[in-house]
């Protein structure tokens, strides 16, 4: 069975690449050297250095590997110019029911940066907001009750 596809912004896609090729060099390397020195230490049934090395290293590995994975499956999406609704790789300033104005970038789930104000396209918030145009208002499901916001600008870098 074919793995699905999965959609990353242009920036997204070169962030991973970047952190795909850190683990891979810079990363691998310091383990390696950690698991030298815990090697000269002598006994490893009783070395918990090396013992950590290699639970670091698997930990390397594994994040490797599914980096790896997200690479081969990506499909960049790239808005053609002129767009004028929400999709991947916007930024939205929305409204929301008390007037206050937030501004947010739409990024897909694996590139979310929550600090950086980037909302996921598979969050509530993210799927009510997909495939919208500028003036629309969307209702999202939340714990405290609907909440609803309106779009007031899209815009794509």
């Amino acid at each position: 069975m074919a793995k699905k596809t999965v959609q990353l912004t242009p920036k997204g896609l070169e962030k991973i690449k970047e952190e795909l090729q850190f683990l891979k060099t810079t990363k691998r390397k310091e383990i390696t050297e950690y698991m030298g020195r815990a090697l000269e230490d002598g006994d490893l049934r009783e070395s918990a250095a090396y013992d950590e090395a290699r639970l670091q290293q698997s930990e390397n590995e594994a994040r490797i590997s599914q980096l790896d994975d997200l690479v081969h499956r990506a499909v960049v999406v790239i808005p053609k110019d002129g767009e004028e609704v929400a999709m991947l790789g916007a930024s939205l300033t929305i409204e929301d029911s008390n007037g206050e104005q937030i501004g947010i970038n739409l990024v897909s789930t694996h590139e979310v940066e929550i600090f950086e104000r980037q909302i996921s396209d598979e969050s509530p918030l993210g799927k009510a907001l997909i495939n919208q145009k500028i003036g629309t208002t969307v209702t999202v499901k939340a714990p405290a009750g609907k909440l609803e916001y309106k779009i007031l600008e899209i815009a794509y870098e």
